[in-house]
């Protein structure tokens, strides 16, 4: 069933300049769910879950993401083409038209929160033009109790206003979509999209500034989970890298699967409420969690559906971009609330289409640094004909779309972190093995599986103490062996069988690293720079 928080309390929004609106305030998922299907803006899945399209955007759209540049930001901010700036008064014109936009509409309003540790708590109201935009809220955030509504004191806004469509001329936007984040005066504004990702990324993005500033505290784009022995483990990594997929471990408790802070006293907890996992190729067998989770309650997003519900998750002809998002009750298996403590392993992810780098190997505190500065992924060819070469894709902090500050900042505090809690890193490759994308295959999800518990019981590091491998072009530790994996699996050239073609495609890959940490270079210490691959 659905938990059901709808609340007897009304609220006015006239104060945002939303003038006679018809208020519709902290509905249930189930009464949202009922009001999109009646509103044909979505349809029920044989799942129980309602499917809703979002329309011309399926994804983020990086280049109509804005911050007001002031007094708050202006000297803290990382400006470029990551954190466009926005003139103050061209905020002021756009939010007054969105506002009267939504004024006399029937609107969605939900108080929520963010950060699951109480000292961190950021509260946050959501006004959405659409019933399952607030759904997505409903999920993602994090729930109050009926009592802590009564008292509820909101400290960021988000308005949400996907039919809304700026005039780029007179706007100031690039076209007709935007998503601005004003830290003076606390509101994320999201207009001419209705791609969901956008709210949730929307508050990320304001606590990866306000968490490192005020509170001295790292935000991670990560999940992570809690194990019986207490120890919290913690996976980066870009979209399609498997972090939801990883931390879903049936033998550990999930604290959360995309957005985390970790305290000065080495507590870590989770921003949100909820998952939102992507469903390509979902299976009831790779990814139990994910796939039971998909429920009455939960939010399918642009997937391919037949007339009798039945979700295709292999059909991306909307988009490969296809998604849900659930509560994290949905998931058995979690801590509750979502804070861990004692970190000791942390992952990062990378789905390298090269099939060059290990499918795990152990990080000195230099190389953690680069490699997290570099935030390493790969994107696959397009579906061209006879298109078979990956591109690098690096995304600084693996996660630098939210970034606000310079991504050595949030690398020296990871570092710092790293060395007081005496912290292993492991970089550890899901994506291609036996040759690059085209020509190899994906690494096996049993074969990661086994190769992180081995990491997280200690039984990698025993088994290899004295014995690692250092690859001659990352100059990686690269383990000889390992509990229930294949010798020749953790040798990526070996998968290759051919030392030519190997070693040329790590030396392009190590070359790609080098190209791409130039515009850090200035901001990084000898220690990073020692981290950097030895060749290429």
């Amino acid at each position: 069933m659905m938990a059901n928080n709808q609340t007897t309390k009304t609220i006015s929004i006239d104060k945002y300049g939303i003038k006679n609106a018809k208020v519709n305030y902290q509905l249930s998922a189930e009464s949202l769910h009922k009001e999109t299907i009646e509103k044909g803006q979505g349809k029920e899945a044989n799942s129980g879950a309602l499917a809703v399209n979002t329309g011309e955007f399926t994804g983020r759209s990086p280049l109509d993401r804005f911050i007001v540049k002031d007094k708050i930001t202006e000297d803290k901010v990382w400006w470029g083409n990551i954190n466009i700036p926005f003139d103050t008064d061209k905020f002021d014109a756009l939010y007054e038209k969105v506002a009267n936009y939504l004024g006399e509409k029937e609107v969605y309003v939900r108080d929520s929160y963010a950060c699951a540790d109480k000292d961190y708590k950021l509260n946050i109201r959501v006004i959405n033009e659409y019933p399952w935009s607030n759904m997505f809220a409903h999920n993602m955030f994090l729930r109050p109790t009926e009592a802590e509504l009564e008292s509820f004191d909101p400290e960021w806004l988000i308005v949400n206003a996907p039919g809304f469509m700026a005039d780029p001329a007179v706007d100031g936007t690039r076209q007709h979509n935007f998503a601005i984040l004003n830290f003076e005066k606390k509101i994320a504004l999201i207009g001419g999209t209705g791609y969901t990702g956008e709210i949730k990324k929307g508050i990320f993005s304001a606590l990866n500034f306000i968490l490192p500033v005020y509170k001295n505290t790292l935000p991670m784009h990560c999940s992570a989970n809690v194990g019986e022995d207490g120890e919290t483990a913690i996976f980066f990594g870009l979209s399609g890298t498997g972090k939801t997929t990883l931390s879903a471990d049936p033998e550990r408790k999930l604290i959360g699967d995309d957005e985390h802070g970790w305290t000065a006293d080495n507590k870590i907890f989770n921003f949100e409420g909820g998952c939102y996992a992507k469903v390509i190729n979902l299976s009831a067998e790779n990814e139990p969690d994910i796939y039971n989770a998909i429920k009455p309650g939960a939010i399918l997003e642009n997937v391919v559906m037949d007339a009798n519900g039945d979700v295709d998750f292999a059909d991306v002809s909307i988009t490969q971009n296809t998604r849900v998002s659930y509560p994290i009750y949905h998931i058995d298996n979690i801590q509750e609330p979502s804070v861990g403590e004692n970190p000791k392993n942390i992952f990062f992810l990378t789905a390298d289409a090269f099939g060059v780098l290990p499918p795990i190997s152990k990080l000195t505190p230099g190389q953690a640094a680069y490699h997290f500065i570099s935030g390493y992924t790969a994107k696959v060819a397009g579906t061209e004909a006879g298109v078979n070469e990956p591109t690098p894709n690096f995304s600084a902090c693996f996660g630098a779309p939210f970034m606000p500050l310079h991504p050595t900042k949030y690398a020296e505090m990871l570092s710092d972190k790293m060395k007081n809690a005496g912290v292993t890193v492991w970089l550890v490759n899901t994506g291609w093995t036996g040759g690059p994308y085209g020509v190899g295959s994906r690494m096996k999800l049993k074969y990661t599986r086994a190769m992180i518990s081995a990491a997280m019981n200690g039984s990698l590091e025993a088994a290899n103490k004295d014995n690692y491998h250092v690859h001659s072009v990352f100059g990686l530790k690269q383990p000889r062996t390992c509990p229930n994996v294949p010798t020749d699996v953790l040798s990526p050239r070996q998968t290759w069988n051919n030392d030519e073609g190997y070693y040329a495609t790590a030396h392009k890959l190590a070359s790609s690293f080098k190209a791409n940490f130039k515009k850090f270079e200035e901001n990084a210490n000898d220690e990073i720079m020692a981290g950097a691959p030895l060749k290429g």
